[in-house]
């Protein structure tokens, strides 16, 4: 695991009587919202992508919760099923109400993760403002299909789609259909040339770092406008 920023307070919550998972809980001073995000399916909360966006995040006062499914706590590749995932989001958000009552939460997370997440939205509501994605895992790779988007339908608060052009797991054209058949308060916006790790080719002239600089003003913006 990946060197614990000093800012992000570790911390640990049930799931369920039997499955206990840990969480990072970074809290920037007169944070205006916390976040509550997942992880993808073959990288942990820690991941530097995630720490990296952790920290952008609090420059912009948002905190955030990051946290483990069963499965990565496990240590298993093989990711949790439906039902416990969204039982993990549902136990997630509610410890982030736990520690920071006063803040409006919002929820989301990196590939799987999000899924999960509007997965519990669409099943039960969670309470949250809204669902921030961070590359909406539409399908497979090499296999085109918009069933997993089927739920999102039943998702009635605000959601933030965050998406690389070049996402192999959201053909550009199936996605922008999808976003286009959900109520008008969802929000697509497009990372030129980046793929689902937000990763851009040299030849773009942009950076890594530089994308992920967009995608936390982007989300943080439009948790702003949400809040007013």
């Amino acid at each position: 695991m990946a060197k614990t920023p000093a800012e992000a307070q570790p911390l640990t919550f049930a799931v369920d009587p039997v499955r206990t998972v840990s969480g990072l809980l970074w809290n920037p001073p007169s944070a205006r919202a916390i976040y509550v995000m997942a992880h993808g399916a073959g990288a942990g909360m820690a991941h530097p992508f995630l720490t990296k966006f952790s920290a952008l995040l609090a420059e912009r006062g948002i905190a955030t919760l990051r946290y483990q499914f069963p499965y990565m706590e496990q240590k298993s590749r093989r990711p949790d099923p439906p039902r416990i995932a969204e039982a993990t989001v549902r136990a997630a958000v509610a410890e982030a109400r736990k520690h920071l009552p006063k803040l409006p939460v919002f929820a989301g997370g990196k590939s799987f993760g999000g899924r999960m997440t509007s997965q519990a939205e669409a099943a039960d509501p969670l309470g949250v403002r809204g669902i921030a994605f961070l590359g909406f895992p539409l399908h497979p790779p090499g296999a085109p299909a918009i069933t997993r988007a089927d739920h999102l339908a039943k998702v009635t608060v605000p959601m933030l789609f965050l998406q690389g052009t070049n996402d192999e797991f959201a053909t550009l054209d199936l996605l922008q259909q999808v976003v286009r058949n959900l109520h008008g308060s969802a929000i697509l916006h497009l990372i030129d040339g980046a793929n689902h790790s937000f990763h851009v080719p040299a030849k773009s002239g942009r950076k890594d770092a530089d994308v992920m600089v967009e995608l936390a003003d982007v989300m943080a913006g439009w948790m702003a406008g949400l809040l007013r």
